[in-house]
């Protein structure tokens, strides 16, 4: 009875101090009701998914707050990485939709993302870059599992869609007697290109531009920014390590996906869009 009561004392400590710090995101709404007037003053017909998008943000962080409050505190190896198999598993979801017309394209999106990210993070325990923690784990794989979603499914849906355009070339170059990967080997490139440019375009011009997203919360957090400059260096490496590997991997899986056995473009994956 007494662990119950203190349980309970403490989650209406932290849910009394949740409140109170929520006065402020809950006035800074009022840039939202600027935002669906202006909507629906121009007609945009944005307005409802506006809202939506906003309340649905609201709800997922206040539960990611609670939830990773108490992974924090349990300070438990099982508990982060069931936080970071949960976020690859909506990641793979997410990139899946958007190459829909890849086969099984959650799959390979979550295998690719999942192995690129998993070697980055491995890589950055091993040469200490941040301490091997819930604390700092699960920011830095929220963030690399993030960026190998965007840019991983970007390139699968472009390979399959250069893939499409050109289908009567590679056709061609499969009648002369070419493997799938020689026949694509271009197609495979623009993809990839296209894919991580944003995140190396982003290399280019982080601190000129904007400020990124680690070292603004180290800066805001009272860290100095000569502190936060060496942490934000450590994070673009990995991001871009993490969505180089995902997604070259990611068009490895689905070679064998647009190709028969015999040697011969699947007609049924590129029939549609």
């Amino acid at each position: 009875m007494e662990i119950g009561s203190m349980l309970f004392e403490m989650g209406s400590s932290a849910w009394s101090e949740f409140l109170k710090g929520m006065l402020k995101p809950v006035a800074a709404l009022a840039i939202i009701v600027v935002a669906v007037s202006l909507s629906v003053f121009q007609k945009l017909g944005l307005e409802w998914e506006m809202t939506f998008a906003i309340a649905r943000a609201f709800l997922q962080l206040c539960v990611i707050g609670f939830v990773l409050q108490f992974i924090f505190a349990q300070k438990n190896v099982v508990w982060m990485l069931l936080a970071y198999v949960f976020m690859v598993s909506v990641a793979a979801y997410t990139a899946g939709q958007r190459a829909k017309h890849v086969p099984h394209g959650s799959y390979v999106a979550g295998a690719s993302i999942f192995a690129g990210t998993s070697f980055t993070m491995c890589m950055l325990v091993l040469l200490n870059g941040f301490p091997f923690t819930p604390r700092y784990i699960i920011p830095i794989a929220g963030m690399m599992v993030g960026n190998a979603m965007t840019v991983t499914g970007v390139t699968m849906k472009r390979l399959r869609d250069d893939i499409k355009i050109q289908q009567s070339l590679v056709e061609t170059a499969l009648a002369l007697g070419a493997t799938p990967r020689q026949a694509t080997v271009q197609h495979v490139k623009r993809a990839l290109i296209v894919g991580l440019s944003p995140v190396i375009d982003n290399a280019k011009t982080v601190g000129l531009i904007s400020l990124p997203g680690a070292m603004t919360g180290l800066i805001m957090g009272g860290a100095s920014p000569l502190e936060a400059i060496r942490l934000q260096i450590i994070v673009m490496n990995m991001l871009m390590g993490a969505a180089t590997f995902s997604s070259i991997l990611s068009t490895y899986f689905c070679w064998p996906l647009f190709f028969t056995k015999a040697y011969q473009l699947e007609t049924k994956v590129f029939k549609e869009g």
